[in-house]
């Protein structure tokens, strides 16, 4: 039961009346003038409500006179003191209207310089915000770009190291052919050096004179073979050429 209290209580506590802020007072030229005109106003109205109690004080005091005397002027006096009263309420009645009207004027130019006010707070608040959204843009971008550059950069040099390997293995196979062609060529140009070493170190075999003779005297039995053999050819077509003519001058002399 106690708690249940408490919670009541607790429930039924009203919340600290937070302090209303103090509304800017927003001066304008066309403000101070209305505030200078309600300024004047105030004065004249204050002036003739003392001259409405001091024309009242001297009407009651005329009037208490001309009451006492049995004088005109004393009556007469009265009659004035009254008739100012009635000018002095007049007077007093006119400041009272001017100073209505001031305040009122007064009151719209406030208004007037609050709503320009607020129009201008409400640009100058777009106007940041917007900067701020602009600032934060661009924060944005950066990082966004810089992410971008960082994603970019490590697919390329990852195709770059794909792409160099690529050639280094093409360069590498190159250079292994080019590397065996030249060793074959050297090695053959070894061999062929070492040949022609061997060649000028071993010993030039001569001919025996008999030999050389004998190579002399079959030259000539070769020449005159070789001249038979190429005349051979030249009789046979000459006797081919021939034994028709000698056929027909045997069938002659079987005839006669």
């Amino acid at each position: 039961m106690a708690v249940k209290k408490a919670k009541a209580k607790a429930k039924t506590r009203k919340a600290p009346a937070k302090k209303r802020a103090r509304k800017a007072v927003v001066t304008t030229p066309a403000v101070k003038k209305a505030e200078a005109a309600l300024t004047k106003a105030s004065k004249a109205v204050e002036a003739d409500r003392k001259a409405v109690a001091s024309a009242r004080n001297a009407a009651t005091a005329a009037k208490a006179k001309a009451a006492k005397s049995s004088l005109k002027g004393d009556k007469n006096a009265a009659k004035r003191a009254a008739n100012a009263v009635k000018r002095a309420n007049e007077k007093l009645r006119k400041s009272r209207e001017a100073e209505a009207k001031a305040k009122l004027s007064l009151s719209k130019v406030q208004v007037e310089a609050k709503i320009k006010a607020s129009e201008q707070a409400v640009k100058d608040k777009v106007a940041e915000r917007a900067k701020a959204l602009d600032d934060k843009t661009e924060a944005d971008m950066k990082k966004a770009l810089s992410a971008f550059q960082s994603r970019w950069r490590k697919k390329r040099l990852a195709a770059n190291k794909k792409k160099l390997a690529a050639i280094a293995r093409k360069l590498a196979t190159k250079h292994k052919q080019a590397a065996k062609k030249l060793e074959a060529k050297a090695k053959a140009a070894e061999k062929a050096a070492a040949k022609k070493a061997r060649k000028k170190a071993a010993p030039k075999k001569r001919k025996a004179p008999a030999k050389r003779k004998a190579a002399a005297k079959k030259a000539p039995a070769k020449k005159k073979a070789a001249a038979k053999k190429a005349k051979a050819p030249r009789k046979k077509a000459a006797a081919k050429r021939a034994a028709p003519k000698k056929r027909a001058a045997a069938k002659r002399k079987a005839k006669a």
